[in-house]
């Protein structure tokens, strides 16, 4: 009997032991979990592209990239929960880029239009814009987009403005050039009768640099909203993007980010 119940005894120990065990067994992953996953975890990178030279949007100060865009950028990135890898490189590049996974997105002043839709997908639109025509403020014979016809006129390639100059003059008469900065200088030096360009560029060019030598003529071309492109099989990254942007526009730093840059309230959408 003392045997039964000495031998008993020691199995309820052994029992208990392994249930104690178990026990703290179960407990230990989700503390070595905890570990794993510190609130401070690395933030995914963004590697965002841009042409650094299309004032007031993007362009390079005492050596570092500035303008409405890139504020824009970095605040959803912010709100995201993204750490941003800023990239400059030229405008008909960006596209490509996207493509084959250089960059995850790309922020540059882009008008949404089909062709682009085409290859990209766009956040929800940020900036209402629309091209225009400038030439010297001494030019009188320019009042408008119709009289561009056998006039010498500088584009940035690869964009709306480009496309529109081939819509009333030929190629041959078309200076191309890989920054918006080599347009606006070639207008002001004399070099060009004309350009198109996007009407809040030039507006920031005349105010900054032109001052009197620089005037714009006829009415805006055409309406373009501006949105961030992502490449076509980023979804999460684009999904990401347009609920931050919602949220920075519901919070205010939207307005706070666009009165920074255009002394003005934002349209009402």
């Amino acid at each position: 009997m003392k045997k039964i119940l000495k031998y008993g005894l020691l199995g309820l120990l052994v029992v208990a032991l392994t249930v104690a065990v178990v026990g703290c067994g179960g407990n230990k992953p989700a503390q070595e979990t905890a570990k794993e996953q510190p609130k401070d975890a690395a933030k995914p990178k963004l590697v965002v592209g841009s042409d650094a030279a299309f004032a007031p949007f993007e362009f390079v100060e005492n050596g570092k990239p500035t303008g409405f865009d890139v504020d824009l950028i970095t605040a959803l990135c912010e709100e995201a929960g993204y750490e941003l890898d800023f990239r400059n490189m030229n405008f008909d590049g960006l596209i490509p880029a996207l493509q084959t996974g250089q960059i995850d997105a790309a922020v540059s002043g882009m008008s949404i239009n089909e062709e682009r839709k085409q290859v990209v997908n766009f956040t929800d639109p940020y900036y209402k814009s629309g091209l225009i025509v400038a030439v010297q403020a001494k030019n009188n014979d320019i009042k408008g987009f119709d009289d561009l016809k056998g006039k010498k006129i500088a584009v940035q390639s690869g964009t709306t403005g480009a496309k529109m100059a081939e819509k009333v003059t030929t190629k041959d008469k078309i200076v191309y050039f890989s920054n918006s900065d080599q347009v606006l200088l070639d207008l002001k030096n004399g070099s060009v009768d004309a350009v198109i360009n996007d009407y809040p560029v030039l507006k920031y060019f005349m105010d900054k640099v032109a001052k009197n030598d620089v005037k714009l003529v006829g009415e805006k071309l055409t309406s373009e909203d501006y949105g961030i492109a992502v490449p076509k099989n980023k979804t999460e990254v684009l999904e990401k993007l347009n609920a931050a942007l919602k949220k920075i526009k519901e919070n205010g730093k939207y307005a706070e980010i666009y009165k920074k840059w255009f002394n003005e309230e934002p349209p009402k959408e």
